[in-house]
């Protein structure tokens, strides 16, 4: 197994989502300092840390440990929403609307 790649994963996660090491690392209840050596490599995790970091970060655990997607060719956006709930998805869902009407008023805008 090769930490390293699995940490970049993690980081990339964690970074895409907008969370700081620090936030991640209170809702791991983890030191940010094992958060980082989990993120460069240098440790591993045991498995509820790895399921934990899953859930948080919306990732299959195969993907954090083997970079395989549950779907090859699915955009982030979309793997975000399959790890919603169903309320959670319907939330998103007005968010994205919401959204879109906020950009199409912008374009019609000087």
């Amino acid at each position: 197994m090769d930490w390293t790649v699995v940490g970049s994963r993690i980081r990339k996660q964690r970074e895409y989502l907008g969370y700081t090491r620090e936030q991640l690392a209170e809702q791991l209840d983890v030191s940010t300092k094992f958060c980082s050596d989990i993120e460069l490599g240098v440790k591993g995790m045991s498995i509820p840390t790895l399921c934990k970091i899953a859930q948080i970060l919306r990732l299959s655990t195969d993907y954090i440990l083997f970079g395989t997607l549950e779907q090859s060719g699915a955009e982030p956006l979309e793997l975000l929403l399959k790890s919603c709930s169903g309320a959670e998805r319907h939330y998103a869902e007005q968010l994205l609307k919401t959204f879109l009407i906020a950009m199409d008023a912008k374009k019609d805008s000087p």
